[in-house]
């Protein structure tokens, strides 16, 4: 139980740092994976019966299980109580949070973040009744959930460095096939990708997004067998890939790139490019100064930062989706997004967490560009992981 003791520790040590009394845990089936994971369950752990584990910043951590589970937590260190009736449950959580005045929950107000609320209404209710005010855990979570060990940055850097070698590559099969077949399209280049993917050792989620001409100005459009696209010379291409290395417990890189099918690029097309690439390294400026000056922001103001470029060029209402987000082992990992649009995330940028920049302007009906780079939060600050895209790769490029 070594390693449960110092996981236990390394709680209490943020607790403290954020002057949260407590953080209390809850299950039931399979509600909260992020508790499971940061209390390191096992995988055959069988939990269909209601459970707490209470961790305070100070004292010794308290459990709460039932009868028929009781030896549910017992990999974790703390006192034991046991449950049987619903009754006895609601005494005991009263028991539980006797005399505490805020705890930590994976919940969010107003279900703002709704990535860290996994607690149902029901039990915030229960846990409200008993007398503690009860705050997010959201930051907490990323301490355990979203900083990156070493071997998991050297995986990331690996991974990113493979990913831009296989769009660079795409692109030239793209042209190659029109150039000697007369077209390409959607399904053969993603198959390409998919193909190298397999021979560099990567795993992804899901195929990745191959949108040409009006098909890159929805963001999250996928060719399949049914319907696609057919790419020719002088068309615009869209190419959004993510995956991560096979090795155990390693994260994603994710990037988006896209190119002309000829040789001169037509004029909106790069005015739209200069203007989302512009906001993107305005991100990556605006996170060097927050780090500078030992001022670390939350994830709304990165959205607000790149968002206001876009505004400034005219093009705010074709910015239709946040930011940026989290990577982790999933693709949209546990920590701070870039979001002030469709959530307000309030967590802190913290050393050690890996995250997108990824602008878009989308034109229904032409063409969308995306430009998207990781960042990976080193204590000395920022450092960019993926090499970003300075120009629309065009015929000819290497």
């Amino acid at each position: 139980m070594s390693n449960e003791k110092e996981l236990i520790g390394k709680i209490q040590q943020a607790l403290r740092e954020f002057d949260i009394p407590a953080w209390l845990f809850y299950g039931f089936r399979d509600l909260d994976p992020i508790a499971t994971r940061i209390l390191q369950f096992g995988p055959h752990q069988l939990a269909t019966r209601r459970w707490f584990y209470f961790i305070p910043a100070e004292s010794e951590p308290k459990r709460l299980v039932h009868r028929l589970e009781s030896s549910l937590l017992d990999h974790l260190p703390g006192s034991k109580e046991v449950y049987l009736k619903w009754e006895q449950l609601q005494e005991k959580v009263r028991a539980l949070l006797e005399g505490v005045s805020t705890v930590a929950m994976q919940f969010s107000e107003n279900n703002a973040i709704p990535h860290v609320s996994k607690v149902d209404a029901g039990t915030i209710d229960l846990v409200r009744s008993c007398g503690p005010k009860v705050v997010s855990s959201g930051d907490l979570i990323q301490r355990f959930e979203a900083v990156w060990s070493p071997t998991q940055v050297q995986q990331h850097r690996a991974t990113a460095l493979a990913l831009t070698a296989i769009v660079k590559a795409a692109f030239v099969q793209a042209a190659a096939e029109i150039s000697s077949q007369g077209e390409s399209n959607e399904l053969r280049i993603q198959r390409f990708i998919l193909d190298r993917f397999e021979r560099e050792g990567l795993l992804t989620d899901h195929s990745p997004i191959v949108a040409v001409n009006e098909n890159s100005a929805n963001p999250h459009y996928q060719p399949s067998q049914a319907e696609y696209s057919t790419i020719h010379r002088d068309d615009f291409l869209l190419i959004d890939l993510w995956a991560k290395s096979k090795q155990e417990d390693s994260v994603h890189a994710d990037i988006t790139w896209t190119a002309f099918m000829g040789e001169r690029v037509p004029e909106k097309i790069t005015k739209i490019f200069q203007v989302v690439r512009q906001a993107r390294d305005r991100g990556v400026d605006f996170l060097h100064a927050r780090f500078e000056e030992k001022n670390l922001p939350q994830g709304w103001e990165v959205d607000d930062i790149v968002r206001e470029n876009i505004r400034q060029a005219g093009y705010e209402k074709f910015f239709v989706h946040r930011t940026g987000h989290n990577l982790g082992q999933e693709i949209h990992g546990n920590g701070v997004h870039f979001d002030n649009l469709e959530t307000h995330d309030t967590r802190l940028v913290i050393p050690g967490i890996g995250c997108t920049i990824e602008p878009g302007i989308y034109l229904e009906g032409e063409f969308g560009v995306r430009s998207e780079i990781n960042v990976f939060f080193a204590q000395p600050g920022p450092e960019v992981t993926t090499p970003p895209q300075e120009e629309i790769w065009r015929i000819g490029d290497n």
